[in-house]
């Protein structure tokens, strides 16, 4: 991978930098001396703030990564003899080598097939019913974890996440939502944040801001917690070592990544850029989309010439994956700070590579 200012790499949201109010947040924490491991005014004030955006009571955990997020969320509603049920391809499954399994102390998780990344509240109802949850032979059926926007880009509609929270409600299920572009999901369903999660039937969100503009940051949001359910995530908060001394400079960054509608006005720009691009690369010869653009994500079908023209161009990207057929399979990733020149850039040298 090539090593170019974020602004002209579209391998991934991850390669970005940081938004200037983040780090204008971070430089403002860092001035003077307040308590540690998070009882400082800004981490407590955390809990009023997202109770204010979702519009309920919320108790919000800073940690320091998308995965230890997930982790912590499922280990805080699924005993080790607990099944979890997610997409085959879900994040929780492909990408963060079973630390799910590792943090509930053995949970199995029960992969689900689905179109475009998504499953649906039939299959769920089918898969959480197979067995008695008073057989102890087999696992006890304790959670759903779906993926917001999804591994293929696509997002889950109102009504689909309501559907599956229902079954969850019905089955005894916990009901977990793998936010890590959930910013990009909300601005483009144009939605509550609150209609999205707790109103549709979600208990815990693993809240992403590292790929939209933070410095390193996700938080782990419970609604309507319990006292019980509070104080066990809190022991994992500790014992995964995310309760961080100087706490107060992840909390900054959640704290100004939602004020002033930030996170909404940056994934909206890179849903945006990712519509240009989608739109631009599917008028070239020999290019097709894999999956429909709803967030900021594009999957296709490159032709090789088009690819080496891109990476010639100067633009960085993830390898294409060989097809075997002069064609291969990419993903292109638009962020906070995507810039229209650099997204033409692109089209034009993916063009260019085609004719």
């Amino acid at each position: 991978m090539s090593n170019l200012p974020s602004k002209a790499h579209f391998g991934s949201d991850n390669v970005t930098g940081i938004a200037p109010e983040i780090m204008a947040a971070l430089e403002a924490a860092n001035n003077g001396g307040v308590a540690s491991y998070g009882e400082d005014a800004m981490t407590e004030g955390l809990n009023a703030r997202f109770s204010d955006l979702f519009e309920t009571t919320c108790r919000v955990m800073p940690v320091g990564t998308g995965s230890i997020a997930n982790g912590l969320a499922l280990a805080a509603v699924t005993p080790p003899w607990g099944e979890i049920f997610c997409h085959e391809e879900a994040h929780i499954t492909i990408d963060e080598a079973n630390g799910p399994e590792f943090f509930t102390g053995g949970a199995k998780l029960h992969l689900m097939a689905g179109e475009q990344g998504r499953i649906t509240a039939d299959a769920l109802r089918a898969a959480a019913t197979r067995y008695s949850r008073d057989d102890v032979h087999h696992p006890l059926a304790s959670a759903v974890s779906i993926t917001q926007a999804t591994e293929t880009g696509t997002l889950y509609s109102l009504d689909q996440v309501g559907a599956i929270g229902d079954v969850a409600k019905a089955e005894g299920l916990a009901f977990h939502m793998d936010g890590a572009r959930f910013a990009n999901a909300v601005a483009a369903l144009g939605c509550a944040p609150g209609d999205l999660t707790w109103r549709a039937g979600v208990d815990l969100l693993s809240f992403g801001a590292t790929k939209n503009g933070c410095m390193a940051v996700e938080g782990i949001v419970l609604f309507n917690p319990s006292a019980e359910r509070v104080g066990r995530l809190a022991r994992l908060h500790k014992r995964a070592g995310q309760l961080y001394s100087k706490m107060r400079f992840f909390s900054a960054q959640l704290e100004a990544y939602i004020s002033n509608d930030n996170w909404l006005n940056w994934a909206g720009h890179a849903n945006a850029q990712a519509a240009r691009l989608s739109a631009g690369l599917a008028d070239i010869p020999g290019v097709s989309l894999d999956s429909p653009v709803e967030a900021n994500e594009v999957f296709c079908r490159l032709p090789q010439a088009s690819y080496d023209a891109i990476v010639a161009a100067g633009i960085g990207t993830y390898p294409l994956s060989d097809k075997g057929d002069g064609t291969g399979s990419i993903r292109f990733v638009c962020s906070f700070n995507t810039e229209a020149e650099d997204v033409d850039r692109l089209i034009a040298a993916a063009r260019e590579g085609a004719s």
